[in-house]
């Protein structure tokens, strides 16, 4: 059966902005509804009344922040017009300006999936879509680069896009979002 939609009422909004911030900061399982509720300003009642269980709030912080994600990488990716590397420049930028403006815990995806492994868990599917959507991204890149062995390419690029991801969500290695994005040209270029 599928959930019924949202009814997205200033109540809703104040309980997926607290969730949004606490998830992102202390953790999903960390965080209790009845924290999320103090923080938003509303009763558990309130809180279940709109998302009905802990785990649909879970999707929609995830898909609240995809979107957004999207919403700043889209028109970048438009701005950079048709070249591959230009479009790769703009995808590794967006998230340094990302990281800097919405937190530097690394990518709310990755942490998720360090939470919630199970397939069967709601929220599963939108964390391997999201992955899904960026490697498609790299695909095409890829093909339009005239790369030999798209695929191949649009792994490794994956692979440096999320390793920069949580390197600089570590604070591991300075620079980290620059230095992935050289790398990923260098690969991109080398097809």
């Amino acid at each position: 059966m599928e959930a019924s939609a949202i009814g997205w009422t200033p109540k809703a909004r104040a309980v997926l902005a607290a969730a949004s911030e606490l998830f992102y900061a202390e953790g999903i399982h960390a965080v209790g509804v009845d924290a999320i509720a103090e923080r938003a300003g509303v009763t558990k009642k309130t809180l279940y009344d709109r998302f009905g269980s802990k785990d649909r709030l879970v999707v929609e912080y995830l898909l609240d922040r995809e979107q957004r994600w999207r919403d700043v990488l889209l028109p970048r990716l438009e701005a950079a017009g048709p070249d591959p590397g230009s479009r790769l420049t703009a995808i590794f930028d967006a998230l340094a300006s990302w990281s800097d403006d919405h937190g530097g815990k690394g990518c709310s995806m990755i942490n998720a999936h360090a939470e919630i492994s199970d397939p069967s868990h709601p929220a599963y599917a939108v964390i391997i879509e999201q992955k899904r959507w960026t490697l498609a991204l790299f695909a095409e890149l890829a093909r339009d680069s005239g790369a030999a062995d798209p695929d191949a390419v649009a792994d490794d690029l994956m692979i440096l896009h999320e390793g920069a991801l949580v390197a600089a969500g570590m604070g591991v290695v300075p620079s980290a979002y620059e230095r992935a994005r050289g790398a990923a040209l260098r690969r991109l270029r080398a097809g």
